[in-house]
């Protein structure tokens, strides 16, 4: 869940409305340079692309909101969130090495953005420990999130910030309560599949042919469900080619099942082959009302299976390729 908690937070406030009618300015200095360019986007309404100096510096003045909107900023590897409104003349300042604890504004409108950075490494925290409270009963998870919720208020309580803001942040620590809670649910229910027998699927494979479950049965499988449109899923893909790599030619397949609607087949085709994806690549019959999808309640992706040699299911959520407890349980497994 890497990050997860953090992107669906910034989500929630990009859904709010935009009316672009006058300027912001950004001067921005980057340590430590990932790319030659930063991508500036505020949903699908505005995205621009600006070059970067051999010395990690750009300058850009573009039309922003007129009452304040979210918009993020991402140099191809990492990105951060930020409130941007008209008549700002922010100075940023980072380190990719430590890129949001690095996070200074300085200038108009430098309050309000210093608290979303400061919000997403107390997010990024709070996720960490989102594994142990996973562990808890449901009355400790809800105090949990209860304790974290009355955090949030506080940190914007009384702080001067844009009213616009305030009234974007409000709603989202409930959705982020409710986010957080569903997830709790869905963990609990994947655990009681653990143990058991897998259910089965018999999928087109994209070499040609069907695969079915039962034809790797003897090997550890682990399942990526995935689909083309699913930007979090996109994100782990260099990360299980890792994977991939760290474990080739042992006892285990690695299995991608998209469950991309019919209409993107040919999208998911092509897909595959851009990216030199590996493993097994499998299209599921029904995309999400296939049976071996409703079998795990998948009704958010990425989500990764492990399943064991005798076909019983070892973590119905497993870590995702980007965790290091995944190659810690691979590790103990896999020979």
């Amino acid at each position: 869940m890497k990050k997860a908690f953090i992107l669906f937070f910034a989500a929630i406030l990009s859904g709010f409305a935009q009316n672009t009618t006058n300027t912001v300015s950004l001067n921005v200095k980057i340590t430590n340079r990932f790319s030659d360019t930063i991508t500036i986007s505020s949903g699908r309404t505005f995205k621009q692309k600006v070059g970067i100096n051999k010395k990690g510096e750009f300058q850009t003045t573009f039309e922003a909101s007129k009452d304040g909107g979210v918009y993020r900023l991402n140099d191809g590897n990492e990105g951060t969130t930020m409130f941007l409104k008209n008549g700002y003349d922010l100075t940023l300042t980072l380190d990719t090495k430590d890129f949001d604890e690095t996070i200074v504004y300085k200038g108009k409108g430098a309050n309000e953005n210093n608290y979303l950075a400061k919000k997403a490494l107390s997010d990024e925290k709070f996720e960490m420990e989102l594994e142990a409270l996973f562990d808890a009963n449901e009355a400790t998870f809800k105090e949990a999130l209860a304790k974290k919720k009355a955090n949030d208020i506080s940190m914007i309580d009384g702080k001067g910030f844009d009213k616009t803001l305030v009234k974007m942040l409000r709603p989202s620590f409930d959705q982020e309560e409710k986010f957080l809670l569903d997830y709790y649910n869905q963990k609990v229910a994947a655990k009681k599949m653990e143990g058991v027998a897998s259910p089965s699927f018999e999928y087109e494979n994209h070499k040609g042919g069907k695969t079915k479950l039962e034809d790797l049965r003897g090997k550890y499988v682990y399942i990526d469900v995935w689909a083309t449109w699913c930007g979090p899923c996109l994100a782990e893909i260099p990360y299980l080619k890792k994977v991939e790599a760290k474990y080739h030619g042992k006892n285990i397949e690695f299995v991608s099942i998209s469950v991309d609607t019919e209409k993107d087949h040919e999208k998911w085709k092509k897909m595959v082959t851009a990216k030199e994806l590996g493993g097994i690549q499998l299209f599921a019959d029904k995309n999400w009302t296939s049976d071996f999808i409703k079998a795990f309640g998948i009704n958010s992706i990425p989500r990764f299976i492990l399943i064991g040699p005798d076909g019983k299911v070892i973590k119905a959520d497993a870590a995702r390729p980007s965790s290091a407890s995944l190659t810690e349980l691979l590790d103990g497994l896999v020979k």
